[in-house]
């Protein structure tokens, strides 16, 4: 195959390994996402030498394409040779397919649908740059389809043009996802999916199994709909901590949850946390976050009550005095003298473990107050007025408690203080 040299020639491309066989390409802007030619418009023609380079472009851009439709195919078909038929066997790209179809049908693929609507740039000598966007599901058949965008490099060679580079999605927010940077392996019980590095493969039962336990308890706590069909977690070692869904997380944390697109939300958990936090608790808590979660996240103003309510369940409703946390507490009241607002409390991304835990707790402490005197059913509803539907906290608490809000915080103060005498 022959095809004309470079479509923008000033552009340069600068390679760096990262994960599994995965390329990142600095310095390059993402190019233009024209639409791409709709039903009943004829193929590009195939370029010839002089051809202009919108020709060259338009003619990739429908190779990569039919390329891209193939392999959507072959993934959920279960097959291997298929899903790596796109790749330069000889690049890095033909590693990372090969571990992402692993991790793939590991996790119960059920829908893959990638498209690059935008022009191919040249990025170099016979290399040409697009991005891809796949929309994707797992476990359910029909699921609201998450979508991720990341960007591939492309090459002529004697077999036809071949992917020798994919980069990971590198969103500030939630990329990459793990199944892009590391061959995972999979457990799937009734209501959850866990999935960890193939070093962490023997602890996979015990996870699976306490995570099972533990989305009963998230199911009772669902708010704005029904539980999630089905919960995904992701078992992180050291090096996946720092790398997964963008790592950056404070030094405090044991795990977290973040909604990914669709009605999914998945839960990150640190294979090193449960050396000082029980894994059937990070577990209960970290859940209960995606099944309370809105689509579009937590609004920062409702961490006390985020937290409180997630508490409330990996703790079972403990009495103040049995909670694991309540020395922490007593030194956050104590020491540092606090005395509320509740929408005040945060924790700085350094704070010590202490300090931590008896935030935690000054959560735990005043959603436990408002159970008590208006029953769960009634928190849930308060959550999902200001969370779900964003209103403000004295409007919800109005509406859900009948009271105003300064009342009530002031209210849940004093049983936090009265707590820790």
């Amino acid at each position: 195959m022959w095809l004309p040299l470079g479509l923008v020639a000033a552009l340069v491309l600068c390679v760096a390994p990262v994960g599994v066989g995965v390329m990142v390409f600095r310095g390059l802007d993402s190019p233009a996402w024209p639409a791409a030619p709709g039903p009943g418009v004829a193929p590009a023609s195939s370029p010839v030498a002089g051809d202009p380079d919108r020709v060259t472009a338009a003619w990739l851009r429908e190779r990569i394409g039919t390329a891209l439709a193939a392999q959507g195919t072959a993934l959920l078909a279960g097959d291997q040779a298929g899903f790596l038929a796109a790749a330069d066997p000889a690049s890095p790209a033909g590693a990372t397919l090969k571990a992402q179809f692993a991790s793939l049908r590991g996790m119960k693929v059920t829908r893959w649908v990638p498209s690059a609507d935008s022009i191919p740039s040249s990025v170099g000598a016979r290399r040409w740059r697009t991005l891809v966007e796949v929309e994707h599901c797992f476990v359910e058949p029909d699921c609201k389809p998450m979508t991720i965008t990341y960007g591939t490099v492309w090459t002529d060679t004697t077999a036809g043009l071949k992917l020798v580079g994919i980069e990971p999605s590198m969103s500030t927010y939630d990329g990459p996802r793990p199944w892009e940077v590391d061959q995972l392996v999979v457990a799937t019980g009734k209501r959850v999916m866990v999935a960890t590095t193939p070093a962490l493969r023997k602890q996979l039962p015990t996870v699976l199994a306490e995570a099972e336990k533990a989305a009963v308890v998230a199911d009772r706590y669902a708010v704005g709909g029904p539980p999630p069909a089905h919960y995904e977690v992701f078992y992180a070692g050291t090096a996946q901590w720092k790398r997964w869904f963008g790592g950056s997380r404070p030094s405090w944390t044991a795990g977290y949850a973040l909604p990914v697109g669709g009605r999914q939300v998945d839960v990150v958990i640190n294979a090193a946390a449960p050396q000082r936090n029980n894994l059937d608790d990070l577990l209960r808590h970290e859940m209960t976050h995606a099944s309370t979660m809105p689509p579009n996240g937590f609004p920062t103003s409702a961490w006390w009550l985020v937290e409180g309510i997630a508490e409330l369940a990996a703790s079972g409703g403990a009495a103040p005095q049995s909670y694991e946390g309540i020395q922490e507490v007593r030194k956050v009241v104590r020491e540092r003298g606090w005395a509320g607002p509740l929408e005040d409390l945060k924790i700085a991304d350094g704070a010590a473990d202490w300090e931590v835990a008896g935030a935690y707790g000054i959560g735990y402490l005043a959603v436990r107050q408002l159970a008590e005197r208006f029953g769960e059913p009634d928190v849930l509803a308060f959550m999902k007025a200001l969370t779900h539907e964003r209103m403000s906290i004295d409007e919800a608490s109005r509406e859900v408690f009948g009271e105003p809000w300064s009342v009530l915080n002031a209210q849940c103060v004093a049983a936090v203080r009265a707590a820790v005498r």
